[in-house]
């Protein structure tokens, strides 16, 4: 059994930022009633014809990371490639990852679980480069969210909450101390209504949806049932975690850096409490970005990264909990 270790990482957002008070242009709210529910005080959305999509987004976060990585893309031995946005219904972003690099004709995989995808991808990728069937992964977790988004009163529950970007890392066959020490996933469908897009689908699908449209028929658009969603989270969040600590004879204060998938800020704090952790362990940054969804993850990461807060060595856990209801947690002895 081989180990795999993270050898590069990449982040990539939109230039365009859109703070609290820009969003009053299209709904009933205020910076301070979004910061005291979420934490956010701005994201970045694209703006139309800036040529970004899931795909460019996590092909720009890829470069980065092959460079770090002192990979080219010839190096790649297979993408997966995590998002709810995808640029087509079908087929995935993953090959267009493939294309747009120029790596060889090697496999790619789309994840689809939202925002647990990145530790889901990285898992995946995890058990490909242990078993030795690859040796170089490109996992990505990229989303363009806000062309989906009811920018209204109507959905300002929702609206105020994402954001688009994209993060890389690459995954490589490791000669030394560094490993992913283990993975946990999770998931409960007999919640999936709670946070959910359900058109198309195949109880709705795009024919039946022009025939009958109904102006009324919201089902395109993302419904959370916020506080249900809150009140799994912040059970979920610390199980994985445990989960995660105890199968390494860890425990909270071993952590280095808990990464947490961005989903509120007051979701993080709680975690932190109920684990007893201080705050230079836990990773923050949906001020800045929103809820990227399967890239927050990997933007929190190469930020922590960037600023010196993840070092060689040091024991990284990431956990996420998301629709589906999917949740999950990865230790990473970096």
């Amino acid at each position: 059994m081989y180990k795999s270790k993270i050898t590069g990482l990449g982040k990539y957002v939109p230039d365009n930022i859109v703070t609290n008070n820009d969003l009053t242009k299209y709904m009933d709210t205020n910076d301070q009633w979004i910061r005291e529910r979420t934490g956010i005080e701005e994201r970045r959305w694209a703006v139309p014809g800036d040529g970004n999509t899931a795909a460019t987004m996590g092909v720009k976060a890829a470069k980065i990371a092959l460079e770090r990585a002192n990979l080219t893309p010839k190096d790649i031995d297979f993408i997966v490639f995590a998002t709810l946005s995808p640029d087509y219904y079908f087929p995935g972003s993953g090959v267009q990852v493939q294309d747009m690099l120029g790596c060889d004709t090697i496999g790619a995989l789309d994840v689809r679980n939202q925002c647990s995808g990145f530790i889901y991808a990285l898992t995946t990728a995890d058990q490909f480069i242990k078993t030795g069937m690859y040796k170089n992964i490109l996992v990505i977790g990229s989303e363009l969210q806000s062309t989906g988004l009811d920018l209204s009163t109507r959905g300002r529950g929702v609206g105020v909450i994402f954001g688009d970007g994209a993060g890389a890392v690459v995954l490589s066959r490791s000669d030394d101390d560094s490993d992913i020490l283990s993975n946990h996933l999770h998931s409960e469908g007999k919640y999936a209504s709670e946070l959910t897009v359900k058109v198309p689908g195949g109880e709705n699908p795009p024919n039946k949806l022009v025939e009958n449209w109904d102006p009324e028929d919201l089902t395109y658009y993302p419904y959370m049932n916020g506080n249900y969603v809150f009140k799994h989270a912040v059970t979920r969040f610390p199980e994985a975690i445990m989960e995660g600590l105890k199968a390494n004879n860890l425990t909270p204060q071993d952590i280095d850096l808990l990464i947490p998938h961005q989903a509120n800020l007051r979701i993080s704090q709680f975690v932190q409490k109920r684990l007893r952790m201080k705050d230079e362990q836990i990773m923050n940054n949906i001020q800045k970005y929103g809820n990227t969804t399967a890239a927050s993850i990997p933007i929190a990461m190469t930020e922590a990264w960037e600023q010196g807060r993840m070092k060689r060595g040091d024991i990284v856990v990431t956990a996420a909990f998301g629709s589906g209801f999917t949740w999950g947690s990865n230790i990473i002895k970096f």
